[in-house]
């Protein structure tokens, strides 16, 4: 494995583990989502420059439009819970109220 790869796939991890760890606000989950993108958008982008497949060009495209689409509407449910809670720390948010 190339050092490349191996720093991606820290990185990776290292999002996973402060988004199953560090639950406390919100924006930290989003700030942590955001970063296992652009960590899955390095890699993609990078495996394929090394393949030269042409029909595997657009996946890293699609792939940051998608996160670009997930940080908007997470940043809006982020303004919308700390409207209507105040905070936005997550022991505030009850998943049962409407």
């Amino acid at each position: 494995m190339s050092t490349i790869l191996f720093s991606l796939n820290t990185s990776f991890l290292l999002n996973l583990l402060g988004l199953s760890f560090h639950r406390i606000h919100f924006m930290s989950i989003l700030i942590c989502l955001e970063g296992m993108m652009l960590t899955l958008y390095l890699m993609m982008s990078s495996i394929t420059s090394t393949m030269n497949i042409p029909t595997t060009t657009m996946l890293p495209i699609l792939l940051l439009t998608l996160s670009a689409c997930e940080a908007s509407t997470g940043l809006a449910l982020m303004v919308a819970t700390s409207r209507t809670h105040g905070t936005d720390h997550m022991k505030t948010l009850n998943l049962l109220k409407c």
